[in-house]
């Protein structure tokens, strides 16, 4: 049943047996499947695991099964990854002792996803160890074995090629066994190695199948939903990619799986900004960035989701906040090692010092961002690299020339990805009208007079913003919310005539000059 799906019918079996039976081995494992079926429910079956414990015993087979469900609770319910990395290498040394050694991988596999997803230094040789042999037939192509630890550690690492290969014959080898569960998940994985090497129609093709099927069987919805989003977004229906990433979104607060709930809002982030709502990504990256560093994520490779909130952070005016997010990214993908996450926040980079006035250091990053994920393979990060450098050179005297040109090869390489969505913004700017010119710095008389004719609290969030102050820093300086803040400074970009914060510390600049 569980094979096939049936996921309704699996927990009815079990709980007969466990109304039939007094033995300890066949109550744990009929207990274990009552957990199994509740997916990312886990918090409806909490009462189970006392009960499982209890029918264990001392038995280090059956502790060790209860054990690695404890691990799973940790992650899911809890969202406390140390606490699952401890409660797998229990489980994994409890079968060990019991030479149970399907339940040994099974755990180690889990203990090595984890520490991946925590950037803890141990991962590689876990990973090793899980890998040994003797394997189990049943474990090895596994959605939770060692197979699918070693895929996430190669795409986590940039080795995209590889990744793939792992997850077709990964994929090839479910198929022919008939799990339904694992047939999903490898779906996904392929679908997220597409995207990731900008292969955009076939990651749409093969999402929206691994979708298809978790619908029918039940299993793995969430996370299949919150992956087609992300395939949506890149090439295809961006309103379909916001439909599927709030459907996530919902289902993981309503499971009260956090670590779901933090990828559901990554995706949604992402959807935003493609369709051109960088408040909402921002919204949603903030809630992410807080979800993470609570739940102990510090592998900025695990969501990708850093580059887009720094992206939205500039376009709604605030670079220092986008810096921060940049710099603290950064530090962990350095340690790690993670070029493709480098390149890409320094993608992001590029246009935080565009937005200071510095064009020359944009230019200059945003052309080594473009190099390096070409290099690395990943196509669509480099078509948004063109895309970016596109739009800077169009606003200089030059480019404004010839702006039918200036879009080429970001069109080009937008279509090799069929990237439709981006194909669809990088047509708008072609085709947008000429930008006003610049405002002049503000150092005019009556510039420097409507200084001193704003209001009060208008004075004060002024005056925050020429210290460097965020939205979010002036809102607690000040004691009110940021979207007073929001307000406030809309009101004083219309007084004095400017348009961005850039242009109040210029004001600020001429005042002092006078």
């Amino acid at each position: 049943a569980i094979t096939a799906g049936e996921v309704d019918l699996a927990r009815d079996i079990a709980r007969e047996v466990l109304s039939r039976t007094a033995v300890p081995a066949e109550r744990v494992r009929a207990w274990i499947v009552v957990i199994d079926t509740a997916g990312h429910t886990m918090a409806e079956v909490d009462a189970v695991f006392p009960q499982a414990l209890a029918d264990a015993g001392q038995d280090p087979r059956l502790l060790a099964l209860v054990n690695y469900q404890l691990a799973w609770r940790a992650l899911i319910v809890q969202g406390d990854f140390t606490e699952a990395r401890t409660a797998a290498a229990h489980a994994a040394a409890l079968a060990a002792h019991g030479q149970d050694r399907r339940t040994e991988l099974l755990a180690l596999a889990f203990q090595a996803q984890t520490e991946t997803l925590m950037g803890h230094p141990e991962a590689p040789r876990t990973i090793k160890r899980a890998l040994r042999e003797p394997q189990d037939a049943s474990v090895a192509c596994h959605h939770n074995g060692a197979g699918s630890a070693r895929f996430r550690w190669l795409v986590m690492g940039d080795r995209l090629t590889e990744a793939r290969g792992t997850v077709t014959a990964l994929l090839g080898e479910v198929r022919r066994r008939g799990s339904v569960e694992s047939e999903v998940h490898f779906l996904r994985g392929l679908a997220e190695t597409e995207l990731h090497a900008g292969h955009c129609g076939r990651a749409l093709e093969l999402a929206r199948e691994a979708l298809r099927l978790a619908r029918d069987s039940g299993i793995g919805e969430t996370a299949s939903a919150m992956l087609t989003s992300l395939a949506e977004a890149s090439g295809g229906d961006v309103g379909r990619a916001l439909s599927l990433a709030r459907e996530a979104v919902e289902h993981a607060e309503q499971d009260g799986d956090q670590m779901y709930l933090s990828r559901a809002l990554a995706a949604l982030g992402y959807a935003q900004l493609v369709a051109g709502d960088a408040a909402g990504t921002v919204r949603a990256l903030r809630r992410v960035r807080r979800l993470e560093q609570d739940l102990g994520i510090t592998d900025p490779a695990r969501g990708r989701w850093h580059g887009d909130l720094a992206e939205a952070l500039v376009r709604i005016g605030e670079p220092a906040e986008a810096q921060d997010v940049i710099d603290v990214s950064r530090e962990h993908a350095e340690r790690l090692g993670r070029a493709s996450v480098l390149a890409v926040l320094d993608r992001a980079e590029a246009l935080v010092h565009a937005a200071r006035g510095d064009q020359e250091g944009a230019l200059t990053r945003l052309t080594s961002a473009q190099d390096r994920l070409t290099e690395l393979g990943y196509g669509l990060e480099a078509a948004r690299a063109a895309f970016s450098l596109a739009q800077l050179r169009a606003r200089s005297p030059e480019g404004a020339r010839r702006k039918g040109t200036a879009y080429d090869e970001a069109t080009r390489l937008f279509r090799r990805c069929r990237a439709l969505p981006w194909l669809r913004q990088v047509d708008e700017a072609r085709t947008a009208p000429e930008p006003a010119p610049p405002v002049p710095v503000p150092d005019a008389p009556e510039a420097l007079d409507a200084l001193a004719g704003l209001a009060a609290m208008e004075r004060q969030v002024a005056a925050l913003v020429m210290e460097g102050a965020t939205n979010r820093e002036i809102a607690a300086r000040l004691f009110v919310s940021v979207k007073t803040v929001e307000a406030t400074l809309t009101r004083v970009y219309r007084k004095l005539g400017i348009r961005s914060r850039v242009d109040i510390v210029r004001l600020a600049a001429g005042r002092r000059a006078k």
